[in-house]
């Protein structure tokens, strides 16, 4: 463990190398990483609200159905972009974004300052690396001891946390909602659209693995999809 924000909880995520894959285009690559931090679990209902003073995202308050920790969902990755600079203005960061306009393909509108140390969304690179945890496997352990997904979550998201964490002490990696990330997906063959990864409550377990990749459009929103931030590690070296 890392460092418990007032709000949220942080992991140390170590450097490595991790090789990504696409089944389509059958296409692979690695990537180097330098250590970073990643949020212990997806963004709650309430962290959501409490930041953006948005309630209304989902149509319901953050505490219907006594669901503060749930995860937050119906929320778009411009959303996800907006909550990450409120949240590091709120906690004294530097915002990682730079929003020129929300334009409609989600293209050339929002940069990423990589120097800046506040929050951000991980780039899938990190997500799969932090969901990895140092095995190579599809999975980082028993899919029902680690995850919610369509056999086990009665058709309906649950509670962040509830699931066994993997070995670096992330929880919910896989399944409960899908989770958004920086990279766009195949800019030449999807143009905007932006990658999800891990898989969510109503998948079912060949869609829940460290490797399985998805996409959407940037201002697509949607009840099994959320997201966790990260932050990058001043001085970090791959």
């Amino acid at each position: 463990m890392d460092d418990t924000g007032p709000q949220h909880e942080m992991i140390a995520v170590p450097a490595g190398r991790v090789t990504l894959s696409d089944r389509r285009s059958l296409r692979t690559w690695t990537v180097e990483l330098a250590g970073y931090r990643l949020a212990a679990h997806p963004v709650t209902r309430e962290l959501y609200a409490r930041v953006t003073g948005r309630t209304d995202l989902t149509g319901r308050p953050a505490d219907a159905d006594g669901g503060a920790r749930l995860p937050v969902e119906s929320v778009s990755w411009q959303d996800a972009v907006h909550f990450c600079n409120a949240l590091s203005l709120s906690e004294g960061f530097t915002p990682a974004y730079r929003v020129v306009s929300d334009v409609g393909d989600g293209v050339g509108g929002i940069d990423w300052d990589a120097s800046a140390d506040g929050y951000r969304l991980p780039t899938e690179a990190e997500w799969e690396h932090a969901c990895r945890a140092g095995t190579d496997g599809p999975r980082y352990g028993p899919l029902d001891d680690i995850a919610w997904y369509r056999a086990n979550s009665g058709e309906r998201i649950q509670e962040v946390g509830g699931r066994r964490p993997n070995s670096w002490g992330l929880h919910d990696m896989l399944g409960n909602v899908w989770e958004w990330c920086w990279d766009l997906y195949d800019p030449e063959v999807y143009g905007a659209y932006r990658v999800l990864r891990g898989g969510g409550w109503f998948d079912e377990h060949w869609s829940c693995r460290a490797s399985v990749r998805r996409r959407s459009h940037p201002t697509f929103r949607v009840d099994d999809v959320g997201f966790r931030v990260a932050r990058s590690v001043p001085g970090a070296a791959g």
